[in-house]
């Protein structure tokens, strides 16, 4: 760097004269445009005035282009300095927010599905959110359904999908708390479809009763199999003690389970083919009516997509939600998380598995992602 033009301006920088070194970036940004000392320092001047994003453009852009190995170093020095002033802005953010209570509550952040093509350059940005390295970041982006990516106070957990949607990277986050406001009712049968649809169901407290609505308040329909696991027995021939014996849980079946949001009353009706009583009230297929008072465990599948397909044709235009398979893979490790969650949901278990709270939890998170403010 011998231009002295350059050095002037360096110099003003070492005595902070911030005024000083503008006005001598501004006759340099004239007559030479093109110099990268010129870049770097308007770069190093955008800094100072806190434009954080303009400055680290300018900085990988010297990055790509310059030849000066001293320009490079300089350049990721500069952004160095701008991850740690990040750091240090989200840190004093985050002790403001978690102030209030409320904001401290545990949460979950979820990563949604992101298109191929921007996956290097969403991993990037994660990368450098999460203080991660690319490469981890990227397995954690998903082309189809959703990812819990982090759990915490919900207040921070806020803030971080803040910079997420900022880098269009498209996350939301929740709070556990929430989840467990929203009114959960286990349907038994449906005693009529129309002219009003009524439900014998139950409520939190296993209550009995008739819950009665309208079509057009269901907004969405959330859908999933939950595994049904059996402790499957093996035999070692080589062993002659009770090491011959060994035990594996193996998933025999999976129990299918639909719940309808209806926002406005901040309610889930939840149906399951292992809880439902095709025995009674609405007749959904031939086959149901043949089996009625009979044995029913061969058409239970049966009967249970036929009242599905009566919901597509009740509700042919609200979106359903299938994803939770996927969304679960990511979830059912976080016991601590999960523990706080009321499944509701009634599947005949010899021992509590994660199962069951990730799906109460994948719906609830459904709801709030979609209809936050009437759930708040």
């Amino acid at each position: 760097m011998s231009d002295p033009s350059i050095d002037r301006v360096a110099e003003a920088f070492e005595q902070r004269d911030f005024k000083r070194a503008s006005k001598l970036l501004k006759q340099l940004k004239s007559t030479a445009p093109h110099n990268p000392w010129v870049r770097y320092y308007i770069g190093r001047l955008y800094e100072e005035n806190q434009r954080f994003d303009t400055a680290e453009t300018v900085y990988r852009q010297l990055l790509r282009d310059s030849p000066s190995p001293k320009l490079i170093d300089r350049a990721r020095q500069g952004l160095q300095r701008l991850e740690e002033a990040a750091q240090q802005q989200r840190q004093q953010e985050i002790e403001r927010i978690l102030a209030d209570p409320k904001n401290a509550e545990a949460g979950a952040l979820v990563l949604e599905a992101t298109p191929p093509e921007r996956r290097q350059e969403f991993a990037q940005h994660l990368a450098r959110i999460f203080n991660a390295d690319p490469y981890s970041a990227r397995l954690m982006l998903q082309s189809r359904g959703w990812r819990l990516y982090r759990t915490g106070a919900v207040g921070e957990l806020q803030l971080y999908v803040k910079e997420l949607k900022a880098a269009e990277i498209p996350a939301f986050a929740a709070s556990i708390a929430q989840v467990g406001k929203l009114e959960v009712l286990r349907g038994v049968y449906f005693e009529s479809l129309s002219p009003q649809p009524i439900v014998v169901c139950r409520d939190r407290g296993d209550r009995l009763g008739k819950f009665r609505f309208s079509w057009e308040e269901v907004r969405q329909q959330v859908r999933g199999g939950v595994p049904i696991f059996v402790n499957a027995v093996s035999y070692d021939i080589s062993r002659k003690t009770e090491e011959q014996v060994k035990r594996k849980v193996e998933t025999r079946d999976f129990a299918q389970v639909c719940d309808l949001h209806l926002p406005r009353r901040r309610c889930i009706l939840r149906l399951c083919d292992r809880s439902y009583d095709f025995q009674q009230g609405v007749i959904f297929t031939p086959e149901q009516q043949q089996t009625i008072g009979k044995m029913r465990s061969a058409t239970t599948r049966i009967n249970w997509n036929g009242m599905i397909q009566a919901f597509d044709r009740l509700l042919p235009e609200i979106p359903v939600w299938s994803d939770f398979s996927q969304f679960a893979e990511t979830a059912i490790d976080y016991d601590f998380l999960l523990e706080k969650v009321t499944p509701y949901v009634d599947i005949p278990r010899s021992e509590p598995t994660n199962w069951d709270p990730a799906f109460q939890l994948y719906s609830g998170l459904v709801f709030l992602r979609n209809f936050g403010a009437a759930a708040s």
